[in-house]
C-alpha cells in the first residue's frame, strides 16, 4: 500500500476518533458558521437580517367569560451563549459557546372589565433541536405580576425561579427532570414539524397557562398528534384537563395560521381561548423604534 494511501486511512481514523469525542462540539462549530448550511431554504428565510412578526385577533377565556385581545408572536434567529444561556453581544469572540437559536417571543393582551392582561414568553431554542436551553414567561395585570424562568443543566434537569404576588406560587426554586416543554413546540414546528413527538409525551405545560390556572409546573402524560388537513397542518396537545391545537402551514416556513386552547375554566366551565392570523411581516424590529415607525403596528392591526 503505498504512502499516500496510508495518509489518507490515517486521516479517516483521526477524524473518526475527533467525530466520536468532540462530536457535539464540532457540531455546534459548524452550525455556528453556517446554520443549517444544507438547506438554503432555511437560510434564506431565517438570516436575512429580518424577524417574522405575526399578529393575531385573540379571544381569550378569563373569569368565565370572553374577552378580546391581540396576541403576537416574534420568531427571529440569533447567537446565544450555551454557558450562560443569554443572547450574545459579540459572537465572534464568544468561539464555541455561542450557539445559533430560534427565539420566539409569544405576547397577549386583554383586558377583563376595568382591568388589563399582558403576557409575555420567551423561548431560546437551538436551529439544530438539541434542545430548548431557556424560557421565560412574565404575566402582568392590576393586581400584581410574576415571572417565571426555567434553564436546561448540565444534570438534565430544568432549573426553574418562580415569583409572583401569590403567597403560594413564589417566591420559588425548583427543579424537573428534562422534558418536552409546551412553549417550545412553536419553535419546533417552525424549525422542522416532522420533529414533533408523536404519541405519548411526557410535558411541561406552558407557563402561561400554569399561572393564569395557579398550578405548579410539573412532568404531565399527553398525547401528541398532527393533522394533514386540505389547507393547513395541526398539531394537537391532549392532557387529562386541556387541549391545545396549533394551527400551521404545510409549505416552508411553516407560518403558526392560529391556535385554540380548551381547558376548564372557573367554575368548571369548559372554555376555549382561539387566534386567528391577521398579518404578518418581516421586519428588522429592533430599529423601528421612532414615531414614524408606528405606521407598522397599523399595518399590524394591533393600533
Amino acid at each position: 500500500m503505498n504512502s499516500k494511501k496510508l495518509a489518507a486511512i490515517g486521516l479517516s481514523i483521526l477524524l473518526l476518533v475527533t467525530v466520536f469525542v468532540f462530536g457535539a462540539d464540532i457540531k455546534s462549530s459548524l452550525l455556528g458558521e453556517n446554520p443549517n448550511k444544507i438547506d438554503k431554504a432555511f437560510q434564506k428565510y431565517w438570516y436575512d437580517g429580518n424577524a417574522e412578526l405575526a399578529s393575531y385577533k385573540l379571544t381569550q377565556s378569563r373569569y368565565g367569560e370572553m374577552h378580546e385581545g391581540h396576541a403576537v408572536l416574534i420568531f427571529v434567529t440569533e447567537d446565544f451563549s450555551k454557558s450562560k444561556q443569554v443572547k450574545l453581544d459579540d459572537p465572534q469572540k464568544a468561539g464555541k459557546d455561542a450557539l445559533p437559536i430560534l427565539k420566539c417571543n409569544f405576547t397577549k393582551k386583554f383586558n377583563t372589565g376595568i382591568y388589563p392582561y399582558s403576557l409575555m414568553a420567551s423561548i431560546y431554542t437551538p436551529v439544530d433541536l438539541s434542545g430548548t436551553l431557556k424560557t421565560t414567561a412574565s404575566v402582568q395585570e392590576w393586581c400584581g405580576q410574576s415571572f417565571t424562568q426555567l434553564n436546561a443543566t448540565k444534570n438534565k434537569t430544568f432549573s426553574i425561579h418562580q415569583f409572583s404576588y401569590f403567597e403560594s406560587e413564589g417566591d420559588q426554586v425548583t427543579e424537573l427532570p428534562l422534558a418536552l416543554l409546551e412553549d417550545e413546540i412553536w419553535n419546533i414546528i417552525r424549525l422542522d414539524p416532522k420533529a414533533l413527538p408523536i404519541g405519548k409525551v411526557e410535558v411541561i405545560p406552558g407557563s402561561f397557562s400554569s399561572r393564569l390556572r395557579h398550578k405548579p409546573l410539573q412532568v404531565e402524560q399527553a398525547t401528541i398528534s398532527v393533522k394533514d388537513l386540505e389547507d393547513r397542518m395541526e398539531a394537537e396537545v391532549v392532557w387529562e384537563d386541556r387541549s391545545l391545537v396549533i394551527k400551521f402551514d404545510k409549505a416552508f416556513p411553516h407560518k403558526i395560521l392560529g391556535w385554540e386552547e380548551t381547558y376548564s375554566e372557573f367554575g368548571g366551565k369548559k372554555m376555549t381561548t382561539k387566534a386567528e392570523l391577521i398579518k404578518d411581516m418581516r421586519l428588522p424590529y429592533w430599529k423601528l423604534h421612532n414615531n414614524e415607525h408606528l405606521i407598522y403596528r397599523d399595518s399590524l392591526g394591533i393600533m
